[in-house]
């Protein structure tokens, strides 16, 4: 067997095989194996990232459909955009809302405004009041706000058409008030008033305020204290679909005769928070990314032209012996491109693996496109292959004698 960059016969022009390139270029790399997965480790960290951001994102997008949180985007705000110490809302806001499409419950709230701390387990002239918050809601409000019952009731239609006084508490507010049980129908006092309480909650899913406040019928709380101090708000319980519809439509329904009094927001729109979320995450951790690949190629470029200077004298041997420049360039080329490949592929392994590892943790399904995988193993080669450049270049420029008196 001759030599790789042998003349052949009747030729003047010496060629190298791309076999040949291949082997020359591998025995390149096992001579010193410890030098070259240094070295590749960064195109490893850089391509894993890109592949494990790229899938993890495309898989985070895919469960933002499903994991959106149904709660907001079920959830319709109303508010009064009236003047203060008013109440726009009609008597009877919440058969109105309830009778547009897609409507599962609506009801009015608001904070009720005291000088100082109002409420107490006794009269006020025997105890000092707490600092409970108070909020009058409708019955259709706690409805659609999903308040769950730890024990008695919820206030209903008839003590709110009745101007009841009765209350419904949180759990925290029931246990700075001492009340652990209905069962000898506990009162409490509200500004000197006192309320019969019906009901403890033992949580609410979208108005979490109500577990730390007393809530009374808001019928009460205009007989007792007035139009509200802070603008009301109506909190509506859609079908999944239709909070943009019903926020278009409440306004119109509540107030036809002044709109504008109305203020409705519906939850952004699932597929614009999509979009929103995989171009911040993908610019984010692709630039992370991005960088690891520089390092990655940096190093490439660094090692390789640490071996052209320590194989000065081998390079002039094989000039010597009939090699081109041309071929001491390819040869380093395929060094460094060779570099660049494995780390690809490796890195592009790292990061499926990575990319199932979390989905399965999370029990998500895994997105991930196949022509990333693909492309990530050319992307570390392409980076190897520029790395490599100066250094064959370098290399490809030392003239035999010179480099054989070294």
């Amino acid at each position: 067997m001759g030599l790789p960059w042998a003349r052949p016969n009747n030729s003047t022009v010496s060629r190298l095989r791309a076999r040949d390139l291949g082997s020359e270029a591998l025995a390149g790399l096992l001579q010193r194996p410890g030098r070259s997965v240094l070295t590749m480790l960064g195109t490893v960290m850089g391509i894993g990232a890109f592949v494990a951001i790229v899938g993890l994102s495309q898989t985070a997008s895919g469960q933002i459909g499903a994991a959106f949180n149904e709660q907001q985007a079920t959830q319709v705000i109303v508010r009064d955009n009236g003047a203060a110490q008013s109440l726009n809302f009609p008597p009877h806001a919440d058969a109105v809302v309830d009778r547009i499409h897609g409507v599962i419950a609506a009801g009015v709230w608001w904070p009720v405004q005291f000088s100082k701390a109002a409420v107490s387990a006794m009269p006020a002239a025997g105890q000092a009041g707490l600092a409970v918050p108070v909020i009058a809601a409708t019955p259709g409000a706690l409805a659609a706000s999903g308040a769950m019952v730890h024990n008695g009731v919820l206030y209903n239609q008839f003590h709110q058409s009745h101007a009841q006084n009765v209350a419904v508490i949180g759990a925290a507010a029931a246990a700075q008030l001492g009340i652990t049980s209905l069962e000898n129908q506990p009162a409490i006092f509200i500004a000197g008033q006192p309320f019969t309480v019906v009901g403890i909650l033992s949580g609410d899913q979208r108005l979490p305020a109500l577990e730390l406040a007393v809530s009374v019928p808001a019928s009460t709380a205009l007989r007792l204290w007035g139009p509200p101090a802070s603008p009301a708000q109506m909190l509506i319980h859609a079908q999944l679909g239709a909070a943009q519809v019903v926020a278009a439509q409440a306004p119109i329904a509540l107030r036809p005769d002044n709109p504008h009094l109305m203020k409705a927001s519906a939850p952004v729109n699932p597929a614009q928070l999509q979009h929103a979320v995989t171009a911040s995450l993908n610019t984010l951790f692709l630039t992370l990314a991005a960088i690891a690949l520089l390092v990655g190629a940096i190093g490439i470029a660094n090692i390789t032209l640490v071996a052209v200077l320590e194989r000065t004298g081998e390079i002039g041997l094989r000039r010597a012996l009939g090699a081109r420049p041309v071929h001491i360039a390819a040869q380093f080329l395929g060094e460094s491109t060779a570099l660049g490949l494995g780390g690809g592929l490796v890195g592009a392994s790292l990061g499926v693996l990575t990319t199932l590892a979390v989905t399965i943790y999370h029990s998500w399904t895994a997105i991930l496109d196949p022509r990333i995988v693909l492309a990530a193993p050319a992307a570390g080669a392409v980076i190897g292959l520029l790395a490599g450049l100066y250094p064959a270049l370098r290399a490809s420029a030392i003239e035999p004698a010179e480099a054989l008196r070294r």
